[in-house]
């Protein structure tokens, strides 16, 4: 690769030695890079062509009008596509890495035309301590081969490409030289060295092997933050490749805290596991997110990685189709929900909802949208033989029981429950005994089901008695307080059914109220509907050529449109901060991977569930008896030291033993502590506080407050632009802001029995500055320190 590129610095135009302007180590090899960049881009722009060509050549095929040509076609397009897509992406930085190597042991090369050794050859170093480079790679989003199928651009994802991440001066390996390569579009910034063998002399075509810069790590730490992440695929660390390359079978648990990366490892382990198998994960990747601005804020990285469309980011409270959760509810009601309680009052709510469908909540109080529907008949009257038939009030509770023993879903009960109508009808007509002949017995009674279940009567009576239920029309149903206490006796206190009831009243639904939903959907199952029939082209109506004609099948794309659509399990699934899941939660996310393989990242510091016991339980349950493989991730790369340093009090407080990632950098700013003032009060403060940050970061700004106060800092922020964000605290999980302003620490530790590891997140979300301000219930000292934050 050193020869070729080389030579290719001859067939340039202007080749980088003869460049005027290159009057420095750095200059020089930034233009080095830039004539392998141009060569990549003027590849990149024959691949273009050639897929342009094929997506035409399919457009012919198609013209043939056999069925076979036309599935040819629809299969030619959609590769065609694809490819074509990942080609015309516009990356910041499509070309950000190399690696110069030694030789290696062996001559074998891999797939991706890269030598697949990982030690030296053992004569790579000379005696007097100098070495020839023997390879250079470089790394980049997607892989792409010259005309002789030589490597120009390894893919990240290749193995050739590991030890761009995991080479250390400890553990070298081949690697000699590792540079990141900055750019954006087709223009090279700028590249920063590492050097993993610095005790060698290394030669690249006869010359001494330069080193620019301090290493690019630290440089991509103090970049400005946007309202989305960046992906680091530039600056994955040893440790964090370890995890995104481990092999997918049964579990993956990863834990870290704040600022390790879990987030984007966990994204480019998506990408990464489908560049590995993708015919594997070929029925699609799930990773759950919780919450809304966690999703939006990461949804940009898979497609800057050459990976979209296997993938989808969930948030928790939008895993039910149809379902979206806007509202919050209170800690104490938040517990109710998501405990595994809930699964008892559910299952007696699933079965006493059709006792009383008409009431399914109070006048003028019905929840979610649902409507209640026509009133439960108390008699069941019908005709047959000639007389009057009638089941009471007592007939039909029997009846209902009967149907509704063991557990099988209530609205496929609807069957049975329709049998044994019959059957008691059947025996209040006296018409058992008439016929010893069981032929004649059997021709009886059929006939008696034939005319009585196709009664008016008997068909309006069994909608109203056994209606379809629906997961939205239970919950509403509970939200009758007294319906819910039957079903809740000795499950909840009262004061705990009250305020679940209420909570059930509003329109809004919470992430705790999607989980209910989705485990109701379980309990209640979805009748077989039949099905539709194809829809007939009324060009065949006119000429009659409908029997002649093969039927058109799906094309492989509109299939996998349609198995996307309808998905509601995956191949692989990925929970990100796992830790704060419910009970209830972790039931509803194991439903979409009964049978995928898992990753599962968290961390136990930073968790808002009250039981972390409960939530381990139910988190075992739903990943069953696969084997666990554990990593950690030990170093905070978002955190300077002067704010890991005052989290870590918190921590120390909050989970007494457990030890803080330990943070790269310093920055020589500490936090600031700020107290309201008398004058404006708690609004001016903050919105003083938040000028002032503004005016000295290039990036954005949170400003992080208790749950209730969510609305109300909204408007203290209002004005300031889009660089300045209000959110609540268990809002900020994920994100990251250069500056950030903590308001009243002791209101968010206050706001729930996991408080104190809520405001542990809080504080932990600033690159650059962290400011706190106090009011009189954090209790300040003369410095504005607030008591929870001192020595």
């Amino acid at each position: 690769m050193a020869a070729q590129d080389a030579a290719d610095s001859v067939d340039s135009p202007v080749a980088p030695a003869a460049d005027p302007a290159a009057d420095s180590v750095r200059d020089r090899e930034t233009a080095v890079e830039q004539v392998h960049l141009d060569r990549v881009y003027r590849r990149l722009e024959e691949k273009i062509h050639e897929a342009e060509f094929l997506m035409q050549d399919a457009a012919r095929r198609g013209q043939v009008g056999t069925p076979g040509a036309l599935a040819e076609r629809d299969a030619q397009v959609f590769r065609a596509g694809i490819h074509l897509n990942r080609l015309n992406n516009e990356f910041e930085d499509f070309l950000f890495g190399r690696i110069d190597l030694l030789h290696g042991k062996d001559g074998e090369r891999g797939p991706d035309g890269a030598h697949t050794s990982v030690e030296p050859a053992d004569d790579a170093v000379r005696p007097d301590g100098t070495a020839d480079i023997g390879e250079t790679l470089h790394i980049g989003r997607i892989g792409v081969l010259d005309a002789d199928y030589a490597p120009l651009v390894i893919d990240w994802r290749a193995p050739a490409a590991a030890p761009f991440y995991r080479s250390t001066p400890v553990e070298p390996g081949r690697v000699v030289r590792r540079r990141v390569i900055r750019s954006r579009g087709r223009r090279v910034l700028g590249v920063e060295d590492d050097l993993m063998r610095p005790e060698l002399t290394a030669l690249l075509d006869g010359a001494p092997l330069p080193a620019v810069g301090d290493g690019a790590l630290m440089a991509a730490l103090g970049q400005a933050r946007g309202h989305t992440m960046r992906d680091i695929v530039a600056s994955i660390q040893a440790e964090q490749d370890l995890v995104i390359r481990a092999p997918a079978a049964s579990v993956t648990y990863v834990e870290g805290g704040p600022g390790t990366g879990k987030t984007a490892v966990a994204l480019h382990r998506a990408a990464y596991l489908l560049y590995k198998d993708r015919r594997r994960y070929a029925g699609g990747i799930l990773v759950v997110s919780p919450t809304p601005l966690l999703v939006a804020y990461t949804e940009g990285v898979l497609p800057s990685l050459g990976e979209e469309g296997q993938v989808a980011i969930r948030a928790v409270g939008s895993l039910v189709d149809g379902a979206e959760a806007t509202a919050y509810d209170e800690p104490a009601v938040a517990r109710i929900k998501g405990s595994s309680r809930m699964l008892k009052v559910l299952r007696k709510a699933a079965r006493g909802a059709l006792e009383q469908p008409g009431a399914a909540a109070p006048s003028g109080q019905l929840a979610l949208g649902e409507e209640p529907a026509a009133p439960t008949a108390d008699r069941l009257r019908v005709v047959a033989f000639g007389r009057r038939l009638e089941l009471e009030a007592g007939d039909l509770r029997r009846v209902r029981a009967i149907a509704l023993g063991g557990t099988t879903p209530v609205n496929l009960l609807r069957p049975r429950a329709r049998r044994l109508l019959l059957d008691a009808l059947y025996a209040k007509s006296g018409a058992a005994g008439r016929h010893s002949d069981p032929e004649l017995a059997a021709e009886l009674r059929a006939s008696f089901d034939e005319d009585v279940s196709t009664e008016d009567a008997f068909l309006e009576f069994l909608d109203a008695w056994w209606p379809e239920l629906t997961p939205r029309g239970v919950l509403a149903a509970m939200a009758d307080e007294r319906r819910l206490g039957r079903w809740a006796r000795r499950v909840l206190d009262p004061g705990e059914v009250r305020r679940l009831a209420r909570s059930l009243r509003r329109d809004a639904l919470s992430v705790h109220d999607v989980a209910l939903l989705d485990e109701l959907d379980t309990l209640l199952g979805t009748p077989a509907r039949p099905r539709r029939k194809r829809e007939l082209d009324p060009l065949d109506q006119l000429t009659g050529l409908q029997e002649l004609m093969p039927q058109r099948e799906e094309s492989q794309r509109e299939r996998a449109e349609r198995l996307a659509a309808e998905r509601t399990e995956y191949a692989h699934v990925i929970v990100d901060e796992a830790q704060d899941l419910t009970p209830m939660q972790w039931r509803m996310i194991g439903r979409r991977g009964r049978h995928a393989t898992w990753t599962v990242v968290g961390d136990p510091a930073q968790s808002s569930w009250s039981s972390p016991e409960e939530a381990a339980e139910a988190r075992d349950e739903a990943l069953g008896t696969r084997p666990r493989r554990r990593f950690e991730l030990t170093v905070n790369y978002r955190n300077p030291a002067e704010i890991a340093e005052l989290a870590a009090r918190v921590l120390a407080v909050a989970m007494p033993g457990m030890a803080a990632p330990r943070a790269v950098r310093s920055t020589g700013v500490r936090p600031r502590f700020a107290v309201v003032g008398a004058r404006g009060g708690l609004a001016a403060t903050v919105r003083a506080e938040a000028e002032r940050l503004l005016a000295e970061v290039e990036g954005t700004v949170g400003v992080v407050v208790a749950m209730r106060r969510r609305e109300e800092a909204a408007r203290w922020l209002s004005g300031l632009g889009d660089r300045a964000v209000a959110l609540g605290s268990l809002e900020a999980k994920g994100l990251e802001y250069d500056a950030t302003v903590v308001v009243s620490p002791a209101e968010v530790a206050d706001e729930s029995p996991a408080g104190l590891r809520v405001l542990y997140v809080a504080l932990t979300r600033a690159t650059q500055q962290l400011t706190l301000v106090s009011g009189t219930v954090d209790e300040p000292d003369a410095d504005g320190v607030p008591a929870l934050l001192r020595d």
